[in-house]
């Protein structure tokens, strides 16, 4: 195989992925925008975390939030758990990488919030601890995951949304993983825009 025709694999495995994940996504992803408009609506804030390329999608979606999608709209209240490198450190270096973005639920997560937890194997360490915390705090949680879906598939709770994308391959995982992410910032646009 050529680099062209490799090149050319990646783009026919990504399409296939992607109406895979259509199958079987589109209903709780709708679900998942909605969870978080009504947070939205009633004052509450999303928090979102994940590590490498997920925590580039977390800031991505906060981003997203807080400035525009594709309309001019108010902002939404939305933090990247992954940006605060102060924090990260301390909290890592005095607890222990797992607590990097519980101890930040916990300080700034609040009953009715929203936590976006994102792991493309379901098994990140941090990302369980998040969701506990969020759990503890009375949060909602979006886990956005691959594979199986990992230990982070059976720890949700009734009223979380679990968004898996049922491949094995991890770039195809985050590929789809950014492709949800935009349809929700779309559909919360949607519904604070057009009232669906």
């Amino acid at each position: 195989m050529n680099l062209n025709e490799r090149i050319a694999a990646h783009f026919d495995e990504s399409i296939k992925v992607k109406q895979l994940a259509q199958e079987v996504l589109s209903e709780a992803t709708a679900e998942a925008a909605l969870l978080m408009f009504n947070a939205l609506a009633n004052d509450g804030k999303i928090l979102a975390c994940g590590n490498g390329g997920s925590a580039a999608d977390a800031q991505h979606f906060a981003a997203e939030m807080t400035g525009r999608f594709e309309r001019e709209r108010m902002e939404l209240a939305a933090i990247a758990l992954t940006t605060d490198t102060s924090a990260l450190t301390a909290i890592g270096n005095d607890y222990g990488f797992e607590h990097v973005f519980s101890k930040q639920v916990r300080a700034l997560g609040r009953a009715g919030d929203v936590l976006i937890g994102i792991s493309t194997s379901g098994n990140s360490g941090n990302i369980i601890e998040a969701i506990q915390a969020a759990h503890e705090r009375d949060m909602r949680v979006i886990a956005f995951t691959g594979r199986d879906g990992g230990k982070i598939a059976a720890m949700l709770h009734d009223g979380d949304v679990l968004l898996n994308v049922p491949y094995p391959r991890t770039a195809r995982i985050q590929e789809v993983h950014i492709l949800l992410i935009h349809a929700i910032c779309d559909a919360i646009d949607t519904m604070l825009l057009e009232g669906y």
